[in-house]
């Protein structure tokens, strides 16, 4: 797996809301679907997607007079990357000094059941 650049916070969330939608997706869709957590100026919208284009994160093409958006990047490609580097960053690349780390953050004992359940299914 390609090491994927962590995206700061606002266009993490922008980028959150286009892998809600199904993609091509316009600046309306995810203002719509940021309006539901917090309000964003249209422009502020605009301008994250202009930088997400630019990382390469998102293509863009034209629809008529506006602008529609598709992920390059796959959430489950990002969320893979990520964790890789915070176990490598954080944990020194040791998988138990990370599940202990997991098990004390809070994780209640149904969360640990679940994840021992799909470790043994295979799932994860």
């Amino acid at each position: 797996m390609n090491f994927i650049r962590r995206l700061p916070d606002a266009e993490l969330e922008v980028m959150q809301a286009v892998w809600d939608c199904e993609a091509p997706v316009s600046r309306a869709d995810i203002e719509n679907v940021l309006s539901k957590t917090h309000h964003m100026a249209a422009t502020t919208i605009l301008t994250l997607l202009s930088r997400l284009v630019e990382r390469d994160f998102l293509t863009i093409e034209k629809s008529g007079r506006s602008n529609c958006y598709t992920p390059v990047i796959s959430k489950q490609d990002y969320l893979a990357s990520q964790s890789r580097s915070f176990l490598d960053k954080l944990c020194g690349g040791d998988i138990r000094a990370f599940a202990t780390a997991l098990c004390d953050s809070g994780l209640g004992r149904e969360d640990i059941e679940e994840l021992r359940r799909l470790l043994e299914k295979g799932e994860l």
